[in-house]
C-alpha cells in the first residue's frame, strides 16, 4: 500500500511508524492498536499522509483530548505564526525551563551593522544568540543557506560586548532553532562551523518534541477544546503555554467562552500537564 507524503513522494504505508507516533501521544497500547487497526482498514492506495493523520487525530480525540493534543504537537507549533513571533516567545520559554535567563527581540550592534536577534539566553558562562527559523507549512525544511546566513551575523556580533541581563557581556555561542527539519547539508554545515542546532527532531534525544513532552511545555495552540480563532486571541493576550492559562482563566471568559467550555478547556489542560512523558 502506497501513501503520498507532504512532499509529494510515494512511500509504503508504515504501520509501526504510525503506531509509534500515537504512543508518543501518551495513549496506551490497547488504544493505539485499536486506532491502527481502524486506520489500516480504511486507507487506500495513494491516500495522503495528511488524511491518515486527520483520521488518527479524530480517533484519538474521541478517547482523550489530551492524547489528541500531544499527537497534534507539530501542527500546534506551526500555528505559532504566521510570522513566527509567538514561536520566538515559545522558544524563550523552552530555554527558561532549562535554567536560562532570556530576552526577546534584542537589537545588538555588530562590527559592521546592527542586528535584531530573536532571543538572547544566558546561563553561567554561556550567553547565546538564538535565531528562530519558523515554517508555517508542514513540508518546509530549513536548508543550508540559513545556517550560512546566521553564522555571518554571529561573526559580526561576537567581537563586541553588549548590555544584556543587566551587565555587559559578549555573545559566546549561536543557536539556530526551527520548528521543522534541517536538510542534511544544513546539519553538516552547522555542525562543522560550531553552531548549535535544534529542530523538531534534532538532536535525537534533546529535540523540541522531547523537550516539550519532558517539561510539559505545551503551546496553547495544541488544545483541542479551543478553535483556531480563540487560540489566536489567547496568544495575543500573552498566553503562550497551556500551563499559564489556569491562573488566568478569566481570559477565556473575556474572549467569549461559556462556563461549560471553560471547564472543558481546563480539564484538557489538567490531563495534558499532569504527567511527564519520558519517550
Amino acid at each position: 500500500m502506497k501513501v503520498v507524503k507532504q512532499s509529494g513522494h510515494y512511500v509504503d504505508f508504515d504501520r509501526e511508524k504510525l503506531r509509534k507516533s500515537m504512543i508518543r501521544s501518551g495513549a496506551d497500547a490497547a488504544l493505539v492498536d485499536n486506532v491502527v487497526q481502524k486506520i489500516s482498514a480504511s486507507i487506500y492506495d495513494g491516500i495522503s499522509t495528511r488524511k491518515i493523520y486527520k483520521l488518527a487525530f479524530s480517533l484519538l480525540k474521541k478517547e482523550s483530548s489530551s492524547h489528541a493534543a500531544r499527537y497534534n504537537l507539530k501542527g500546534a507549533l506551526q500555528m505559532l505564526g504566521p510570522a513566527g513571533f509567538f514561536f520566538e516567545k515559545f522558544i524563550a520559554r523552552l530555554f527558561e525551563s532549562q535554567g536560562y535567563q532570556t530576552e526577546v527581540n534584542c537589537f545588538l550592534q555588530g562590527t559592521c551593522v546592527t542586528h535584531e536577534i530573536d532571543v538572547v539566553a544566558q546561563k553561567n558562562e554561556i550567553t547565546a544568540m538564538i535565531e528562530c527559523k519558523f515554517h508555517a507549512t508542514p513540508a518546509a525544511v530549513t536548508d543550508v543557506k540559513v545556517p550560512m546566513y546566521i553564522l555571518s551575523r554571529f561573526n559580526d556580533i561576537k567581537p563586541l560586548p553588549h548590555k544584556l541581563m543587566g551587565q555587559h557581556q559578549n555573545i559566546t555561542t549561536c543557536i539556530l532553532v526551527t520548528n521543522s527539519r534541517f536538510t542534511s547539508d544544513a546539519l553538516a554545515f552547522g555542525t562543522c562551523c560550531g553552531l548549535t542546532l535544534l529542530s523538531w527532531d534534532y538532536p535525537k534525544h534533546e529535540n523540541i518534541r522531547h523537550l516539550i513532552d519532558r517539561e510539559r511545555l505545551y503551546p496553547i495552540t495544541c488544545l483541542t477544546t479551543l478553535t483556531a480563532v480563540e487560540k489566536e486571541k489567547v496568544l495575543i493576550q500573552g498566553i503562550i503555554l497551556v500551563s499559564d492559562l489556569p491562573d488566568q482563566s478569566f481570559i477565556l471568559e473575556a474572549i467569549g467562552l461559556s462556563p461549560q467550555r471553560i471547564k472543558n478547556v481546563l480539564q484538557e489542560i489538567r490531563e495534558l500537564t499532569k504527567t511527564k512523558l519520558t519517550i
